[in-house]
């Protein structure tokens, strides 16, 4: 079976009905930005699929506008936390916190593929995108730029750039747990045990507010700017612009987002280290750390070339970009999920912005890089950046989706990288 056969097979396998999880076993829920890139995946070959997907995650909304990052369709043992444990108090069972927002941003990208029929999916989706958006500039915004109250939120979870929040932190009143994650990958490649009493101390403080927003704000110890949430809420307001003007509504609201966010964007410069960098707004200091996340400046239209010496100087470290964590760093490990493998996902949003800023020769080699891996390793979750070899769970519904969207030199979309 050829590689783009293989994809679809995968997004097929990991089709649960309406929504796709990230793979089976690991990851047997419906999680936020994996359904959006699953979308995506499945718009190559079944644009009316594509559209499920998306409207899937949407029924999970919040009363207060919030998507949450996991559904929890079906209760699945072989996970934890379940929904028992993060008491959502959405219309669907679901965790507490939300996702990096790429949605309205693959929508966009969808209504240009489906002009046809995708009028109506599309605006019956831009309220709920607008109310979601809203959600984060109402509860998540902190002189522009978008905090997190939870790691996970930003799909970086056990990135170095949380090492300073988390050793202020003391977690108490965590039960016993039995982590299911460790039985289907092995230690090395996950995140400590340091970090899952945290993050589930975090959980624990969420769900006895009952997910109050302005009661979280003052209790957490975790409150983290972060350029991941702020670069894609950023392009994925300016992508709701765009499809606001198509459609005959006002766009005064966006607009007061996109203003407030590119602003935002330059607080989180961080001038010692010459990079994007995430801000501890408890401790009032930087992480200190280049991460992948560092790279979406981009993709959300903000920086010029600031970080392209970075990109430069890592790219002659690994062989293969970008990994999620600076190779120079005394934190980096390449095995160890955010802490130093290459994600297939971010390296599709980084050359995106890459190419849209004219940067076609680092564009183009970082997918390369990237098809190089899936080809030589097949579907992994995260690949190693020193031999591009796989890391984490298997048959992965993103890295299929990217490859047969992006990277497949049959399939890809070469509206953001020249042809190999």
């Amino acid at each position: 079976m050829d590689l783009d056969a293989q994809a679809r097979a995968i997004l097929a396998n990991n089709d649960r009905g309406g929504y796709t999880v990230p793979t089976g076993g690991l990851y047997p829920y419906q999680w936020n930005w994996d359904s959006v890139f699953a979308a995506f995946g499945f718009a190559e070959h079944d644009i009316p699929r594509a559209w499920q997907e998306l409207e899937t995650l949407f029924k999970g909304q919040w009363p207060n506008g919030m998507v949450p990052h996991i559904l929890f369709h079906k209760v699945d043992p072989s996970y934890f936390p379940g929904p028992d444990v993060w008491g959502g108090v959405g219309p669907v069972p679901s965790s507490g916190i939300s996702q990096p927002p790429i949605a309205a941003t693959f929508v966009r990208i969808l209504l240009e593929a489906d002009q046809k029929n995708g009028q109506a999916h599309a605006r019956a989706l831009f309220p709920k995108l607008m109310d979601w958006h809203r959600w984060f500039y109402n509860w998540r915004t902190e002189n522009g730029a978008i905090v997190v109250t939870h790691p996970w939120e930003t799909g970086r979870d056990n990135s170095p750039d949380w090492d300073g929040p988390f050793a202020a932190i003391t977690p108490q009143g965590i039960d016993e747990y039995d982590r299911r994650d460790t039985h289907h990958v092995v230690d090395e490649e996950r995140p400590r045990k340091y970090d899952y009493d945290r993050y589930l101390y975090l959980v624990k403080l969420g769900r006895e507010c009952h997910w109050d927003e302005a009661k979280l704000r003052e209790i957490t110890p975790f409150r983290v700017a972060d350029p991941t949430m702020t670069f894609t809420l950023l392009r994925a307001n300016r992508d709701l612009r765009v499809m606001a003007q198509a459609f005959g509504e006002p766009t005064d609201e966006i607009d007061t987002w996109i203003a407030a966010q590119e602003a935002g964007a330059e607080t989180l410069w961080n001038p010692e280290i010459g990079s994007y960098d995430c801000y501890d707004t408890r401790a009032g200091k930087f992480a200190g750390c280049i991460s992948n996340a560092s790279f979406l400046n981009w993709y959300a239209g903000v920086g010029g070339d600031r970080m392209l010496a970075h990109l430069q100087r890592i790219a002659q470290l690994v062989p293969y970009s970008v990994p999620s964590h600076d190779p120079a760093s005394p934190n980096y490990e390449p095995k160890r999920y955010w802490r130093g493998p290459v994600w297939a996902m971010m390296n599709m949003l980084i050359c995106i912005g890459l190419y849209e800023a004219g940067h076609v020769t680092e564009a183009t080699r970082i997918r390369d890089e990237t098809a190089q891996m899936i080809a030589e390793n097949g579907f992994a979750e995260y690949f190693d950046p020193r031999d591009g070899s796989p890391a984490g769970g298997r048959s992965f519904t993103w890295t299929a989706a990217v490859w047969l969207g992006w990277a497949s030199p049959n399939t890809g979309r070469n509206r953001w990288a020249a042809s190999s």
